[in-house]
């Protein structure tokens, strides 16, 4: 297959590098220093069962230069998809589908308003992996998987080629039978742990321990739960017990990248996560309390981030 990754960060690095290394046709969409030593030393991927070398590596900054695909997977933060669906359209053929990583569940919708019905698959996946220099990736992560599927959780031949191509990686593809029940189940755990996060400017362990911040985590998933059964997610009765569960089992020093952008004064995903439980269950007139606190609090300093406030740190 021939697979654009549009953004080589930690996580299209990571799926990119697996996918070249099986024997795909992967061009690697990239910017800058990390760009230039991708097109002269190659990519270069460091794993804990060793390190994956592609070389020589095909990369560019310009989609047009790359022609028609069969795939694009979008690994960007969640508020550039847009901007990037109307980049990558020299790419995007008759039977071209876009597959989004982003955490939220609101970018398959973003896409096809720009490149039309039937381009975007709906996807996700999981892998601890980040840039830690110019063409290089480090994945500290021993369980990697991504999954995806048509929003209409019909088994069509384009996922089951994609899937196919991940076979000989050692990826964990799969298609699950409700794509939109796995989105929502990733986007009720990220969305309270992280905004719940930026609240207390904590660790997990912290938070989890802590009897009032556990109680606020807890009733921040039952609000994303109870917003997603408005919308006809088909959740379990224990998925916020299941998440809470294991949220435990995770290290205590864990945070999320929303925590870790907004500390930073960089612009974070807090529209995507936050941002879409208060507007989604407006739509569905149900009421989000914790969240709409995360996220008018949250607000000024994404604001300031992206230059639209000024006032000291």
């Amino acid at each position: 297959m021939r697979i654009a990754i549009y953004g080589t960060g930690g996580v299209g690095g990571y799926f990119g590098a697996q996918l070249a290394r099986a024997g795909q046709d992967v061009t690697f969409i990239a910017r800058g220093e990390h760009l230039r030593v991708i097109r002269d030393q190659g990519l270069y991927l460091e794993t804990p069962a060793g390190e994956v070398a592609i070389k020589p590596a095909k990369a560019t900054d310009d989609p047009a230069q790359v022609g028609e695909v069969d795939v694009v997977l979008v690994a960007l933060k969640a508020w550039q998809v847009t901007a990037a669906a109307h980049a990558m359209r020299p790419m995007i053929g008759p039977n071209t589908v876009v597959v989004p990583l982003q955490n939220g569940v609101e970018a398959p919708s973003q896409l096809e308003a720009v490149l039309g019905a039937g381009h975007a698959m709906c996807g996700l996946c999981g892998t601890i992996s980040f840039v830690i220099g110019p063409g290089r990736i480090r994945s500290i992560s021993t369980n990697n998987f991504i999954r995806f599927g048509e929003p209409d959780n019909r088994r069509s031949e384009r996922a089951e080629r994609l899937l196919q191509a991940f076979a000989n990686t050692p990826v964990k593809a799969e298609i699950p039978p409700d794509i939109f029940k796995a989105l929502w189940e990733k986007f009720l755990f990220v969305s309270s742990f992280g905004g719940v996060g930026v609240l207390t400017r904590a660790p997990l362990g912290v938070i989890r321990t802590t009897p009032e911040t556990r109680l606020l985590l807890e009733r921040c998933m039952q609000e994303v739960h109870a917003v997603g059964r408005a919308r006809n997610v088909a959740f379990a009765d224990t998925a916020v017990a299941d998440h809470m569960a294991f949220l435990d089992s995770l290290p205590a020093t864990a945070t999320t990248s929303l925590q870790r952008d907004i500390a930073d004064g960089k612009p974070s995903e807090l529209e995507a996560w936050n941002g879409a439980v208060v507007r989604l269950g407006r739509e569905s007139s149900v009421a989000t309390p914790m969240h709409e606190i995360i996220y008018h609090t949250a607000l000024p300093s994404e604001r300031r981030a992206r230059g639209e406030l000024i006032f000291p740190a």
